[in-house]
């Protein structure tokens, strides 16, 4: 079968690729249907990568966040029209110690070839989880992007020790929002402080049991374990602070990126005796225990519809063009583009 492929071939340009997809190999062929623009996504289609970077990916079908409909399972293990999330991070071994998102021989979409958009996409079928009868398709489109929290989750509950009264998450953007809502679901006896830049988006976590305006931190104040999710030029603001404010013996949960090398005050680190330890992308399990998640508890999913912005309809390069540039302008919120091709 001829599928169609998106990709960026340079800053702001999209062009059509072709190539051949076997029905009837072993692959699970998937029609993706909601798909949702990150950061990363925006790196390259703004050109923001450095130039040896963006010549050695492009051109390249963006997009790692994505659900989709099933077309064809040759096994019939998936049925034709059921609504799967697609997993990106494409491990090629296994290790018993080494996570799959972590093995530098794993590939991932949009990042080392092609990402979801195109009209089909050819899928292992442990790439593939189910999706809950009900749940709003716009919200499980940044699913992978929920996954990573999970996945960063999942591991502060192995390195933290037990002593876990207060926790702090500083960042008041998707991801310190989306990373709140799945802390309060798996930690409800502790209390959640949240420490963010804008009064209006503090606002929105409303479940929270404290939230700070950064400038305006208690001196007294302290955490037991902290999680960065800021990024970028603020990311050693935000980790001298948590370091400030963090008691003796936590734990720190480094998850925003930055593109530049971060200084840190290791002299306190050391006088605390504190553990950073950092987190990135996610594997199939985080896939299945985000799944388990919104199944267990519906709020989350509730919580998460209001990170939902500017929803798409995607038919042309045109549309596409639009969604990306939609999306530069956004203060908060994930642009979706609904995949009408």
């Amino acid at each position: 079968m001829l599928n169609t492929i998106y990709r960026l071939v340079a800053p702001r340009r999209f062009e059509v690729a072709f190539n051949e997809i076997d029905l009837f190999g072993e692959k699970v062929i998937v029609r993706p249907t909601h798909l949702s623009i990150c950061h990363a996504d925006q790196r390259y289609y703004q050109g923001a990568r450095p130039a040896e970077i963006l010549a050695q990916k492009l051109p390249m079908a963006l997009i790692h966040e994505a659900i989709g409909k099933v077309v064809r399972d040759p096994r019939g293990e998936f049925h034709t029209g059921e609504s799967v999330v697609m997993i990106p991070n494409t491990p090629t071994e296994q290790d018993d110690v080494i996570g799959e998102n972590y093995l530098r021989t794993s590939r991932f979409r949009a990042s080392g070839f092609d990402g979801f958009m195109q009209d089909t996409v050819a899928m292992d079928r442990d790439l593939l989880v189910r999706l809950p009868d009900g749940i709003d398709p716009s919200v499980a489109a940044f699913t992978e992007l929920v996954s990573v929290s999970a996945h960063a989750l999942r591991r502060f509950d192995r390195f933290a020790h037990k002593r876990r009264n207060v926790v702090g998450i500083w960042g008041d953007g998707n991801l310190g929002y989306i990373t709140a809502t799945l802390f309060r679901a798996m930690y409800p006896e502790t209390r959640l402080y949240i420490f963010g830049a804008a009064f209006e988006k503090l606002a929105d976590f409303s479940f929270a049991d404290r939230t700070y305006m950064v400038q305006d931190v208690p001196a007294d104040l302290m955490v037991d374990h902290a999680i960065e999710c800021v990024g970028g030029q603020f990311s050693q603001r935000a980790i001298d602070q948590i370091i400030d404010h963090i008691n003796p013996e936590g734990t720190i949960s480094l998850l925003g990126v930055s593109e530049y090398a971060i200084p840190i005050n290791t002299r306190m680190v050391l006088e605390k005796g504190l553990r950073l330890f950092g987190s990135s992308r996610s594997g199939r399990d985080d896939f299945l225990a985000t799944v388990e998640l919104y199944r267990s508890n519906p709020e989350i999913l509730a919580y998460l519809r209001k990170i939902v912005g500017a929803q798409v309809e995607i038919r042309s390069i045109q549309d596409m063009t639009r969604a990306f540039e939609l999306d530069i302008q956004k203060n908060i919120g994930k642009t979706i583009m609904l995949w009408e091709k």
